[in-house]
């Protein structure tokens, strides 16, 4: 354990040798794991992603937290039992409780990035972000108030297409969050490379992605949403997700569901609608998500090296 982390904290083998040895760290969310995909395809996912990640030169740490520890980074047999569950669902708000009640749950993208900023880790890999919820705006999720307030580059494929993406747009305005393109001006709708909005700022490739956020955080800036559309072969059309999306919400509507429930519920339900045409699109967008993410940390890892 390094000292200048907090007491719960618990890295990984490889995690602890990588911040010896300056090897640029990705971190990934776990949720994915346990309330995202079915078993055996979590571990299967969970697997690919961390080698993705090694393949392009980082290191990955994928966070979570077992028996009240919060793991940065996970060992062979640590991610098998995470992808068996159970396993309780950890936004920024619950990580406490989770210490506290020796509880054992995956990671949001607010609680990892929360974790992630704590362990000095500067990039991380998602699918979609969560935003706002279509209804009277007052569902918003904590993801983007902790992108905001923490100094890293979130590699994702926008916002996850159940949400209101102009409403998470004003959001991230709001915020002071760049929205930053990846070889595109149109902000991703997850599952599709169309959504008719545009984003605040674009990048060509790696570096520039890494000198964006560098100059963000010299000015004082915390989190850069760093957004890159599905690969074109795994990308669907914008109006036939909405359609699935659409009669997702009304069952939504119809059985009362709420709160943390809710995301899992409509993806599950798209894929079900879609023939898990949409859950081919997810696990391919993770998959590239990971590999940009590992080559924006390698960038910022060198530009570190050349200021030492």
């Amino acid at each position: 354990m390094m000292n200048d982390l907090p007491e719960s904290f618990k890295l990984s083998a490889e995690v602890a040798a990588a911040r010896r040895m300056g090897t640029p760290l990705v971190a990934l969310e776990s949720t994915v794991i346990t309330h995202g995909l079915p078993q055996p395809q979590n571990l299967e996912l969970a697997r690919s992603l961390e080698d993705i990640v090694r393949s392009a030169g980082a290191a990955p740490a994928t966070v979570a937290v077992l028996g009240g520890r919060i793991c940065v980074g996970l060992e062979a047999d640590e991610l098998e039992q995470l992808a068996s569950g159970p396993a309780r669902k950890l936004s920024s708000r619950d990580l406490a409780a989770a210490v506290a009640d020796k509880a054992s749950g995956g990671t949001t993208v607010a609680g990892t990035l929360h974790v992630a900023a704590l362990a000095g880790i500067r990039v991380f890999a998602t699918g979609g972000i969560g935003g706002v919820h279509p209804g009277d705006g007052w569902d918003i999720s904590a993801d983007l108030g902790e992108l905001a307030r923490r100094p890293l580059v979130l590699v994702c494929a926008g916002a996850k297409a159940i949400l209101d993406l102009p409403a998470t747009l004003e959001q991230f305005e709001t915020l002071g969050v760049p929205v930053v393109g990846y070889g595109t001006d149109e902000f991703p709708a997850f599952y599709s490379n169309e959504s008719g909005l545009p984003t605040s700022a674009r990048a060509e490739d790696a570096a520039g992605a890494a000198a964006l956020a560098r100059a963000h955080w010299a000015l004082g800036g915390g989190g850069l949403l760093l957004c890159a559309p599905p690969p074109a072969e795994a990308a669907l059309p914008a109006a036939q997700v909405r359609g699935w999306i659409e009669q997702a919400l009304a069952e939504v509507q119809a059985q009362g569901i709420r709160g943390q429930a809710v995301s899992p519920y409509l993806l599950a339900r798209v894929s079900e609608l879609s023939g898990e045409k949409s859950l081919a699109a997810n696990l391919a967008l993770l998959r590239n998500n990971a590999r940009i993410a590992a080559e924006v940390a390698q960038v910022l890892n060198e530009d570190k090296q050349k200021l030492i």
